[in-house]
C-alpha cells in the first residue's frame, strides 16, 4: 500500500550554515519496515520489508541526500508552530533504527531522509556522538512506530503490560507518571499545581521500569515544543515538529543502568563545590547588607548550621545586571569579606533582561557587539521585565557567551562566590505567552543549529545562559569550581548548573509534591535540585516549615527561599519548637554530607544518582512504584510524613525486601523522616560542624555498618579539597571499607583505596547497628582493622528493647511544633489549610472555603488537563458581590451547608455560603450530575437573610460576578469562541485588549476556550435570562471569562442568580 500526503513547503525565511559534514565512517544501519522520503513536497510512506543496506551504500545515500535534507531542514525553520496545514491519517509505521554510543543505545528515524536532516543535538556533550553509527549486531528489543502529521511527527512506543514511567524531567504531580501528559516548553510557572503541564525546565525523556524491573529510557532529541502523553497505560507518545530523532537506552537491568548509560551521552553533573552541599538562606529580599549580616550573625549565635546568604534581584541599582545599589549594597566586597568571616558563601542573581538604556555599560556593550536577540524584521527585541524594557542575549552564539563570560567573569571580582540565573526561560513580561515571540531570530552557531527562530531555541535558552555563566566563572578562576543554579533548562543542563523547582506554595500539597519533582529531576539526569523549602509564595505555619525542613534536609540541594510581603521564614521565625525541629535537622544534614558528597564524586564520575525513588531498591515490587514519601541517598533512605496530622511516630512506613536497620543521631522527632540503612551497606558520617568550612581532614570519622543477611557490608567515602580541580589529577582519596561477621566478630577494614592523598591521621568510630535503633560501636585509628565482638541473642534483645524504648521517650518528650494555623501577615495569605477536593465523574475540583469560597483548581480527567489553577488567596474561581474589581465575596471566609447530598440526585456535591455584609450572602452550589457526570455545574445566587425593615427589605445596590480566571496551557494559539444573540461568530485572541458583551452581542448562551494545541476546548453553558454581561479579560498565561447578573437590590424575595456548567470537548 502506497498513499500521498501533498504538503506545500514553507518558504524558508532565511538560509542556515547548518547541517555539518556527513560522517564518513563506514558502519551499517538497520532500516525495518518503513522508508520515507520527501519529493517535490509530497511525503511518501510505503511498505518495506526488512533488510539492512551496507555502509558504503549507505554512505553514498548520505551524499547524495545530503542537499535535500539540508533544504528540508531549512524548510522546517518556517515550522507552522500550531497553524493548520492539511491533515491525513497517516499509518503508522516502524522507524529504522542504527546502534550508536555504546552497547544497548540506538537511534531511531522515520527515514534515512529525516536521520540526515535531522537537526544537531544539543542535549548530548558531543553531538557527533548520536551522529554516529557503531559497529553492533544486537537489534533493539523495542521499535517505535511513527506517523506524520501537518508537519508533526507523532512517535509511539508499546510497552509490556505493567510498565511504569517515570522522568519527563521537572514535572508536578504524581511519581509514577502512568495518565499524565506534559509539553516541554519552559514556562514561568508561578504557583504551579500538580496538574499543571509546562514548568521551567523541559527534559523529553522518559524512564520506563518494566514488569520485571529492568528499564529502559526514551529520548526524543529535539529541543522544539513536545508532547509527551503517557495517558495510554504502558504506551508512551511524543509529538513535536518532524523531523527528530529517538534515542532508546536499554533495556538494561536497572534504571540505574538506564541513567548512567544516559550519562554518557548527555554527560554527569558538574562536581560541585562541598559548601554547596550545606544549607543556603534565601528570600525575596534581603533589603540591605546590614539585614544579610543581620541574618548571617543569628544562623551563628542560634547554632543553626548554614553555608551560603542568597542577594535577590533588589542588591541591582534599579534591577540592572551587574550594578549593586549604592544606599543598600555600597560596598559589595566589604559585605562578601564580613560574610567568609563568619564561614558564609554569597550568592547573587543574574537574569537575562539588560535594560534598554544608553549609558548603562551592559546595554552599551552588548549593543556593540550585536549580541541582542532579534526580531523578524532585525530590530532589537524589546520586552518588559525588572528593569523596565529590556534586550536579551543570544545566547546560542558564541559571541554573546563570551560576552557574558567576560561581565560575569569581572563581576566575579567582587567577592561573588556563586550565581543564579533567574527569569530565563525567558520570562516576559505583559504578554500572555510570559515569554518573547516565537518568530524572533536567534542567530545561533554552526553546531547548534545555525540561525533559527526562537520556537527552535526556546527550551535551551536558558541552559546556554547556565553554560555562559559557568564558562564566565571558571575564566575568573580557575581554582575554584563554579557554582551556577538556574531556574529554566533543559536536559543536559545539569552539566554547568543545579536546578531547584521553582515558585511553588506554601501548602501540605506542595510539601508532598516536592519529594516526586526532586526524584523526577534525578531520574532524568539532573541530581543536584531541591525545592524552595517552606514554600515560596505564601505564608507557612510553623508546622509546615517544621516538617518541610526535617525533607528538605535531605535532598541534594538545600535552599529555603520566600517571596516579597510574607513573614519571615528563617529557621528561627516560627517559634522555639519549629526552630529547634530545624536546628535538628540541619545538623542531620551537616552529619551526612561526608556521605552526600562521594555520592556526588560518583553522580560526577560514573552517572549515577544522588537520590532515588524508594523502588529501586526493589524494582520488581510494585507496590513501590507509587511510594512518594520515602527516598533513598544511595543506601540510606528517607522516610517521611507529608500528613499535617500525622507525625512520623504515627505512620506504619512501607519499607523494600531485605534488612533496613533504623536509626537516628538521638534526634528522632515527630516531625523529622525516620532513617533507614540497607544491610550490606557502611555510610560515613562526621560532626555536626556550623558550616563546611569548619571540618577538617583530621575530624573523627563515624562509619555507621548494617550487616546484609550474609554477615557482610560494604561502603565508600571520598575526600578532597572540597574545591577546585586537583581531584582531576589524583588529588583525593577514595576509600573503600568492607566488614564481615566470621564467629561472632564483625571485622571492618580498609579494602582499596584510590588518589594520592595520604589518609589523615584521625579517630574511627564504627557503629555496628543491631536493629530497633541499636548499636554497639568500636574506636580505632582510621586505616587500622576494627574488630567488634557481637553480643549474645539474649544482650542483642536487650539493646534492642532499651533503643526502642529511648526512641518513646523521645517521641513522648519531644517540644512538638503547636497546631497553629494563623500566621501574622496579610490577611488572605494563609496557605496551609486542606482544600476541600470535589472528585467524581470526569472531574476533580479543589475548593478552598476559608479564602473566598474559592476554587483553586479545576482538572478534567479524561484528557489530564488543569484548566485552573491558582495560588488560595487570589484569582483561580471568584465570586464578587458588585462590579468592581475584588468587591465584597473574593475574600470572606465561607462555610460548608451541604457536602456529598446523595439525596439530592448528584453524584458529588458542595454547598457554600459567605457573609458579604448588609445582610447579604452568596451561596454558591457546586455539583457534578450523577445522569451526566461530564458535567460541571455551579449555581450561585446573592440572597438577602437579615436585610432590615428599614430599608424597605430591599439591599444595597448589588451585582453577581462570576470571575473565572483560567490558566493558558499553549498562550499562542487559544482563543475564545462563540456565536452572539445576534447571530454573528466571534473569535477572541490574547492579542486583543478587554472584550465585553451586553444586549445581542452576548453569547448565545454558550462560549468556549479553545486550545488548538491540545485540540479541545472547555465549554461554557448559562442562561442568558440570567447573564446581563459576558467580560473577556486576558492576562499573563491566563484569561478571564465573566459572567454578570444584572445590577439592582436584592430582598428575600428576589435574589440574583447564575446558573452555568462548564464541559470539555474535542475539535
Amino acid at each position: 500500500m502506497t498513499f500521498t500526503v501533498l504538503l506545500d513547503p514553507p518558504t524558508p525565511p532565511f538560509s542556515s550554515p547548518w547541517p555539518p559534514p556527513p560522517s564518513t565512517s563506514p558502519l551499517p544501519f538497520f532500516p525495518l519496515s518503513s522508508i520515507n522520503s520527501r519529493r517535490n513536497g509530497r511525503l511518501s510512506v510505503k511498505n518495506a520489508t526488512s533488510s539492512s543496506v551496507s555502509g558504503n551504500c549507505f554512505l553514498r545515500n548520505r551524499h547524495r541526500s545530503w542537499r535535500m535534507a539540508f533544504r528540508s531542514s531549512i524548510c522546517k525553520m518556517a515550522e507552522t508552530d500550531g497553524k493548520s496545514v492539511i491533515t491525513s491519517d497517516v499509518d503508522s509505521r516502524k522507524m529504522i533504527f542504527e546502534p550508536i554510543l555504546e552497547e544497548g543505545v540506538f537511534r531511531f528515524d522515520c527515514s534515512v531522509d529525516d536521520r540526515n536532516a535531522a537537526f544537531p543535538s544539543l542535549s548530548f556533550v558531543n553531538s557527533n556522538v548520536r551522529d554516529t553509527p557503531i559497529a553492533s549486531h544486537k537489534i533493539p528489543a523495542f521499535v517505535p512506530n511513527f506517523g506524520l502529521v501537518s508537519y508533526q511527527q507523532i512517535v509511539k512506543l508499546e510497552l509490556p503490560g505493567g510498565t511504569s514511567f517515570y522522568g519527563t524531567g521537572e514535572v508536578s504531580g504524581q511519581l509514577e507518571r502512568t495518565g499524565k501528559r506534559v509539553f516541554t516548553w519552559n514556562t514561568d510557572a508561578w504557583g504551579y499545581g500538580p496538574g499543571t503541564t509546562s514548568l521551567y525546565q523541559s527534559h523529553p525523556w522518559v524512564l520506563a521500569v518494566l514488569p520485571d524491573g529492568e528499564a529502559l529510557g526514551v529520548l526524543a532529541d529535539t529541543t522544539r515544543r513536545c508532547e509527551i502523553d503517557l495517558r495510554e497505560e504502558s504506551t508512551m507518545k511524543f509529538i513535536a515538529a518532524s523531523s527528530y530523532p529517538i534515542i532508546i537506552f536499554g533495556p538494561f537491568a536497572s534504571a540505574v543502568d538506564v541513567l548512567v548509560s544516559l550519562s554518557h551521552a548527555v554527560g554527569t553533573v558538574f562536581m560541585p563545590p562541598k559548601w554547596s552541599l550545606g544549607y543556603h538562606q534565601c528570600r525575596w529580599s534581603y533589603a540591605s547588607d546590614k539585614r544579610v549580616i543581620e541574618v548571617a550573625r543569628t544562623f551563628r549565635e542560634k547554632d543553626i548550621p548554614c553555608d551560603v546568604i542568597w542577594m535577590d534581584i533588589d542588591y541591582m541599582d534599579g534591577f540592572r545586571c551587574f550594578t549593586f545599589d549604592k544606599e543598600r549594597f555600597p560596598d559589595p566586597k566589604s559585605l562578601v569579606k564580613d560574610l567568609h568571616l563568619s564561614g558564609f558563601k554569597a550568592i547573587w542573581m543574574l537574569d537575562p533582561g539588560i535594560k534598554r538604556e544608553e549609558g548603562y555599560f551592559v546595554y552599551d556593550s552588548g549593543s556593540e557587539r550585536g549580541v541582542w536577540v532579534q526580531t523578524a524584521d532585525g530590530r532589537s527585541f524589546v520586552g518588559e521585565v525588572w528593569p523596565g524594557p529590556c534586550v536579551f542575549p543570544d545566547f546560542t552564539q558564541s559571541k554573546a557567551r563570551s560576552w557574558w563570560a567576560d561581565l560575569v567573569k569581572e563581576f566575579i571580582a567582587n567577592g561573588v562566590d556563586g550565581i543564579w540565573n533567574d527569569m530565563n526561560e525567558p520570562a516576559i513580561f505583559k504578554v500572555v505567552t510570559k515569554t518573547m515571540l516565537v518568530d524572533n531570530v536567534h542567530m545561533g552557531d554552526y553546531e547548534l543549529g545555525g540561525r533559527q527562530r526562537h520556537s527552535f531555541y526556546h527550551n535551551v535558552y536558558g541552559m546556554l545562559m547556565a553554560r555562559s555563566t559557568y564558562e564566565g566563572m571558571k575564566l575568573a578562576d580557575r581554582n575554584t569550581r563554579p557554582f551556577v543554579l538556574t531556574r529554566a533548562g533543559f536536559i543536559g543542563s545539569h552539566r554547568y548548573a543545579a536546578t531547584w523547582t521553582g515558585d511553588n506554595l506554601s501548602t501540605w500539597e506542595h510539601l508532598h509534591m516536592s519529594i516526586s519533582m526532586v526524584l523526577q529531576l534525578s531520574l532524568s539526569g539532573q541530581p543536584l535540585s531541591g525545592p524552595d523549602i517552606g514554600g515560596f509564595a505564601g505564608n507557612a505555619t510553623p508546622k509546615l516549615f517544621g516538617r518541610w525542613m526535617g525533607i528538605g534536609a535531605m535532598f541534594p540541594f538545600c535552599r529555603g527561599h520566600s517571596e516579597l510581603d510574607t513573614v519571615d521564614h528563617e529557621p528561627w521565625s516560627f517559634g522555639e519548637e519549629c526552630e529547634e525541629v530545624c536546628r535538628l535537622a540541619l545538623k542531620r544534614r551537616y552529619r551526612l554530607i561526608p556521605h552526600i558528597y562521594t555520592l556526588f564524586y560518583m553522580a560526577h564520575t560514573t552517572g549515577t544518582p544522588v537520590a532515588t525513588p524508594t523502588f529501586l531498591a526493589d524494582p520488581k515490587d510494585s507496590s513501590l512504584r507509587t511510594a512518594e514519601c520515602s527516598f533513598l541517598l544511595g543506601p540510606l533512605l528517607v522516610y517521611a510524613s507529608t500528613k499535617p496530622d500525622h507525625g512520623i511516630d504515627e505512620i506504619q512506613p512501607m519499607l523494600p525486601r531485605g534488612i533496613w536497620l533504623n536509626f537516628d543521631f538521638n534526634d528522632s522527632h515527630p516531625d523529622l523522616p525516620a532513617l533507614y540503612l540497607r544491610g550490606g551497606s557502611i555510610i560515613p558520617v562526621a560532626p555536626p560542624h556550623q558550616h563546611v568550612g569548619q571540618a577538617s581532614p583530621s575530624d573523627d570519622l563515624t562509619l555507621l555498618v548494617a550487616l546484609n543477611e550474609h554477615g557482610r557490608a560494604e561502603g565508600v567515602l571520598f575526600e578532597d579539597d572540597g574545591d577546585g580541580y586537583e581531584f582531576t589529577k589524583g588529588g583525593y582519596l577514595l576509600t573503600y571499607y568492607s566488614a564481615e561477621l566470621q564467629t561472632s566478630v564483625v571485622t571492618l577494614k580498609v579494602s582499596k583505596t584510590e588518589g594520592s592523598w595520604k589518609r589523615p591521621k584521625r579517630r574511627l568510630n564504627v557503629k555496628l547497628f543491631l536493629g530497633g535503633g541499636a548499636m554497639i560501636d568500636s574506636w580505632a585509628a582510621d586505616g587500622d582493622t576494627v574488630s567488634l565482638a557481637l553480643p549474645s541473642k539474649e544482650e542483642v534483645s536487650q539493646l534492642v528493647a532499651a533503643s526502642e524504648e529511648q526512641y518513646r521517650t523521645r517521641m513522648a518528650t519531644a517540644r512538638r511544633i503547636p497546631e497553629i494555623e494563623d500566621v501574622s501577615g496579610k490577611k488572605g495569605v494563609e496557605l496551609s489549610g486542606s482544600p476541600v477536593e470535589l472528585k467524581c465523574g470526569d472531574w476533580s475540583l479543589k475548593v478552598v472555603p476559608w479564602i473566598g469560597g474559592r476554587i483553586i483548581s479545576m482538572e478534567h480527567l479524561p484528557t489530564a488537563t488543569q484548566w485552573l489553577h491558582s495560588r488560595v488567596d487570589v484569582n483561580g474561581y471568584e465570586e464578587y458581590s458588585g462590579t468592581e474589581y475584588r468587591s465584597a465575596g473574593c475574600s470572606e471566609e465561607y462555610s460548608i451547608v451541604g457536602r456529598d447530598l446523595e439525596q439530592s440526585g448528584e453524584e458529588a456535591s458542595l454547598k457554600l455560603e459567605g457573609d458579604v455584609g448588609g445582610g447579604l450572602s452568596i451561596a454558591r452550589h457546586i455539583y457534578i450530575p450523577k445522569d451526566n457526570p461530564k458535567v460541571l455545574c455551579i449555581d450561585s445566587g446573592i440572597i438577602a437573610s437579615s436585610i432590615g425593615a428599614g430599608s424597605g427589605g430591599f439591599s444595597r445596590l448589588v451585582c453577581l460576578r462570576v470571575h473565572p480566571m483560567f490558566t493558558l496551557l499553549h498562550p499562542a494559539e487559544s482563543y475564545v469562541s462563540f456565536v452572539s444573540i445576534n447571530g454573528c461568530k466571534q473569535e477572541i485572541w490574547p492579542d486583543s485588549s478587554e472584550q465585553s458583551y451586553e444586549g445581542d452581542s452576548r453569547p448565545n448562551g454558550e462560549w468556549m476556550l479553545v486550545d488548538k494545541c491540545l485540540g479541545l476546548c472547555l465549554v461554557n453553558r448559562f442562561n442568558v435570562n440570567e447573564v446581563f454581561k459576558c467580560l473577556i479579560h486576558w492576562g499573563t498565561g491566563t484569561v478571564n471569562l465573566e459572567l454578570w447578573s444584572e445590577q439592582r437590590p436584592v430582598s428575600k424575595e428576589s435574589p440574583l442568580h447564575v446558573a452555568h456548567e462548564y464541559e470539555v470537548r474535542a475539535l
